[in-house]
């Protein structure tokens, strides 16, 4: 892990420690969908477009007092300089699909739509370390520009550990370091955490700084989300000589 911090405490993109990398989002750029959203974190680009809610056609799959979440997650083969075998993908691709579908059945207002079904489809376009949180940042835009509801926005945030030093939200070559990967999803209002994963060990010394470091992340990246939602909401009020309340 030698490379991933300076001797004058620097990254090797410039980044301070705590640094967030630049986020840039759009919504409602999917024209066929009923939702849509694309978010830029660094170099990893993350499409999500939803689907839904719409009836459930599947009996065996639909409920009678909620909807039902369904996600499937992808890399474009492009997204990245690595070839994988496509067997690991589609298992690394299961699994986190599994995940976004979980995280957001605790944040979307399921009892409001009976037997209906909410359609989650997430494009890693562009891959360089994050890919999981930019994917969760980008379902809650896209949710929320197809007028789903949710108890908060959820945004998600990763860090490591280094030389007792926390460092947030990490590139690629921070990622494929040999040190602890640390993700969290939360409800920043509340600070609720929604989706904990952890890969490689975590000294317990270290847990309550990356905690603390990692929530802070989630409510810096919600501000820039709720911007974005505001900016929308005033175009689209303009259009139709509305005046919002934002």
């Amino acid at each position: 892990m030698s490379e991933i911090l300076s001797p004058e405490g620097l990254r090797c993109d410039g980044r301070r420690p705590h640094e967030m990398r630049k986020l840039k989002c759009e919504v409602g750029i999917a024209q066929d969908a009923d939702g849509s959203a694309i978010v830029e974190q660094g170099y990893t680009k993350v499409l999500v477009t939803i689907y839904g809610p719409r009836e459930c056609d599947n009996r065996a799959k639909r409920t009678n007092d909620k909807a039902i979440i369904s996600c499937s997650y992808n890399k474009a083969t492009f997204s990245s300089g690595i070839r994988m075998r496509k067997l690991v993908t589609d298992k690394k691709s299961t699994e986190v699909s599994v995940m976004i579908q979980n995280t957001f059945e605790a944040a979307v207002l399921l009892e409001k739509f009976p037997k209906s079904e909410i359609d989650i489809f997430v494009q890693v376009l562009q891959s360089d370390g994050g890919e999981r949180c930019v994917a969760i940042n980008a379902t809650t835009l896209a949710l929320i520009n197809a007028g789903v509801p949710m108890k908060d926005y959820v945004c998600a945030c990763a860090a490591t550990v280094y030389q007792d030093t926390a460092i947030l939200d990490i590139n690629n070559l921070e990622e494929s370091s040999r040190g602890p990967l640390f993700m969290l999803a939360v409800m920043p209002k509340s600070e609720k955490i929604v989706q904990l994963q952890l890969d490689h060990r975590l000294h317990n010394d270290h847990l309550d700084k990356v905690v603390k470091q990692t929530i802070q992340g989630c409510k810096d990246i919600q501000v820039l989300l709720d911007r974005k939602i505001k900016e929308r909401t005033v175009e689209a009020a303009a259009a139709y000589d509305i005046k919002p309340r934002v």
